[in-house]
């Protein structure tokens, strides 16, 4: 018969005997316990302090453990339970150990990298294109070719953790997607000659929105367009229009430095020219000033005296006239046969005027008030004063 069957000889069913005398003491079982885990570590009381220093050492290994340190440029995202609990600054920090907590590391200050339009092979150093994301639709109804570098970081480790499924897949999906916005607003031309600049800060601009509308936590530190040119088909003819075009801005340059060399020149010449004519109009004005003034005392004289200043005036009048003139009027009838004419001071008087200062040869003869006197006193038949 089997051991389990009732009324079987011996009755050994241990259930039959439980039932019979009521549910297990506790305090009991656990007395046992410890009575035989300290026979197995050497017996007594000594047993179990052993064990409780061998508990108290593992529990102090496992609050050890909650021990860590971030480094200067990572931040910490301490998770409870697999939720986000807190972020912990560089430094020496403590977490409830594991399974409750754990510490995922983010390093905020390295700057990463995204391509879009081409991936490049750091170990060989080559590029390779990916038309599906190089190749847009310009404004005017042209295909061109674009590629952009993305340098980016982490500024919020928690969201970069947490509120996107793949943040990296996300930016690049978002910059592919602000490029196709721009360069569908945009002319071929303008993209490739003076816009790719303008083109950039769109781009980045509008990258920069999204990621902080979708809180990536990520932040973009520089956009770069690596090439825009046609596709390969109509390259040769796109290379002649940028040669052109070229041309045209190196002409236009050279022309603008012309123009900065003669404009200059010119104002400098119409300034001069200005000022000779101011100064030539002050003179002028002073001089007929001068003979006026000169005229009004010459009546205020003449009132006085007619017939002298009428006189004076005459041998003035006379001497201004022969004094330009190299010919000499005797009156012959009256005059002597022998007549002094002081030839060498005549031809001297040519180069020096009155005021002594040494002039070209006129075209006539310069005479002063002397040699005038001289004549007029010849031509009446007196003898010359020296």
């Amino acid at each position: 018969m089997a051991w389990n069957n009732p009324g079987g000889p011996g009755d050994r069913n241990p259930w039959r005997k439980q039932e019979d005398q009521g549910p297990p003491d506790l305090d009991e079982l656990f007395k046992k316990l410890r009575e035989r885990m300290g026979k197995g570590l050497g017996g007594g009381s000594g047993g179990g302090t052993i064990l409780l220093g061998v508990f108290v050492l593992i529990l102090a290994f496992w609050v050890l453990s909650g021990f860590y340190r971030i480094n200067e440029g990572e931040r910490g995202v301490v998770l409870r339970f697999g939720a986000y609990q807190a972020t912990a600054l560089p430094g020496l920090r403590w977490h409830v150990p594991y399974p409750f907590e754990r510490v995922e590391r983010v390093n905020i200050g390295r700057i990463r990298e995204a391509e879009v339009g081409y991936r490049s092979n750091a170990r060989t150093g080559q590029k390779t294109v990916v038309p599906r994301e190089s190749l847009m639709l310009t404004e005017d109804e042209n295909i061109i070719h674009v590629e952009f570098a993305v340098q980016y970081r982490i500024v919020d480790p928690g969201a970069y953790l947490f509120n996107v499924l793949d943040p990296e897949m996300t930016l690049h999906q978002v910059t592919e997607s602000a490029i196709r916005e721009v360069v569908g607003k945009s002319k071929m031309e303008f993209i490739l000659s003076e816009g790719r600049g303008v083109v950039t800060a769109q781009v980045q601009a509008m990258v920069q929105q999204l990621l902080d509308g979708y809180d990536t936590g990520l932040q973009l530190t520089r956009l770069i367009m690596q090439d825009a040119q046609p596709p390969e088909q109509v390259q040769a003819a796109f290379a002649d229009a940028v040669k052109a075009r070229e041309d045209k801005q190196r002409l236009i340059n050279e022309a603008e430095a012309y123009r900065n060399e003669v404009l200059p020149k010119a104002r400098g010449e119409a300034a001069r020219i200005l000022s000779d004519a101011n100064a030539y109009r002050e003179e002028v004005v002073e001089r007929a000033g001068g003979e006026a003034t000169r005229f009004s005392s010459v009546l205020a004289e003449y009132e006085k005296a007619p017939e002298v200043t009428r006189e004076r005036l005459y041998l003035e009048a006379l001497e201004e006239v022969l004094r330009r003139n190299r010919k000499v009027v005797i009156d012959a009838e009256q005059g002597n046969n022998l007549f002094y004419l002081p030839l060498d001071q005549m031809m001297g008087s040519e180069r020096v005027g009155s005021s002594g200062i040494s002039r070209p040869p006129s075209s006539g003869n310069s005479v002063t008030g002397d040699e005038a006197r001289r004549v007029r006193e010849s031509s009446r038949g007196r003898e010359p004063r020296r």
